[in-house]
């Protein structure tokens, strides 16, 4: 039993992926919705079709992965950059950064604390060629602080300015472990992530007043929206980036949206609001619960709709 094993509860109908392994033959388990509890070795089993199909049937060589030939380059591929885990053995890996495409980029790559940072590359990345970032074992999963990398196009000619972008990764264990494939570039077997999909383009102008200290520019005040009656907080509705957030920033993201629409209901008037927060393991619920509980401007909050929601659902009455 290792971390990545997909598992199953012998008293529970929970799957899920090992992301810790602790002494006193305790275990972790991300399960589907994201959310992590505790076991013990001798409550879980092995899905061993699901073994087979993600590391085959010798540990120490990885098989059987989604793509078993060299990448295509497509039009997208060839626009594309990628970051690759490639094994060196069954705990530790090499870290690539992958440029698939035909442009070269200058690459600034940091590890991030919190507040705080370390620049582990900045150097130019050259069309069809491959960069290592460092090294990382799989055992200490849990702690990879997230990566924020940043792309700036080369232009060697005058043409069409490209646009800067960047990506912050921080990997829950389940998408990690189910991201097996062929590196680009490097054509070697690993988990493999697209970056030039879903990026986040950087504001030039922003970065130069904030590397020289300019004032910001006033910011004209939002005019209040009336949010919609019902609102939907599963983290898949609200960003196509929720595979590489820890259940921490997923949290966070569904707590800020459920506060600033149920602000502008508050602002706008509105008698009443819905709340679909899901079942799961109840984390999301409690906390909603715990904010509505505080409220003076609040008549009551219940559960509702269980034919549509299964309880999954709360509604909120505006005083």
């Amino acid at each position: 039993m290792n971390i990545g094993d997909k598992v199953r509860l012998l008293h529970g109908n929970e799957e899920g992926v090992i992301t810790k392994i602790s002494p006193g033959g305790r275990v972790e388990i991300e399960i589907e919705d994201g959310f992590r509890i505790p076991a013990m070795k001798n409550e879980v089993v092995v899905i061993s079709s699901v073994e087979r199909q993600h590391f085959g049937e010798n540990r120490h060589d990885i098989e059987h992965f989604p793509i078993t030939g060299p990448i295509k380059e497509s039009e997208s591929d060839l626009k594309a950059v990628f970051i690759a885990y490639i094994p060196l053995n069954d705990k530790d890996h090499s870290i690539y950064l992958c440029n698939n495409s035909q442009r070269d980029y200058m690459v600034m790559a940091s590890e991030v604390y919190g507040e705080n940072s370390q620049t582990i590359l900045a150097e130019r990345l050259n069309a069809k060629s491959s960069k290592k970032l460092g090294e990382k074992s799989i055992q200490n999963f849990e702690d990879w602080p997230a990566l924020l990398v940043q792309f700036f196009p080369v232009h060697p000619k005058i043409e069409k300015t490209q646009s800067s972008f960047e990506r912050k990764l921080k990997f829950k264990a389940s998408s990690f472990f189910k991201s097996k494939g062929l590196a680009p570039v490097l054509n070697k077997k690993g988990y493999v992530f697209k970056l030039s999909e879903q990026t986040k383009e950087i504001d030039i102008q922003q970065l130069n007043e904030q590397l020289n200290g300019d004032k910001p520019t006033a910011i004209t005040p939002k005019q209040f929206q009336r949010p919609p009656k019902e609102i939907d907080l599963h983290i898949e509705k609200l960003t196509k980036d929720y595979p590489f957030m820890s259940n921490s920033e997923m949290l966070r993201l569904q707590m800020d949206t459920f506060e600033k629409n149920l602000n502008y209901a508050i602002a706008s008037g509105m008698d009443e609001i819905t709340f679909i927060h899901g079942i799961g393991n109840g984390v999301l619920k409690k906390e909603i619960h715990k904010y509505l509980s505080h409220l003076g401007n609040i008549k009551y909050f219940q559960d509702t709709q269980k034919s549509r929601f299964g309880y999954g659902a709360t509604l909120v009455r505006i005083s």
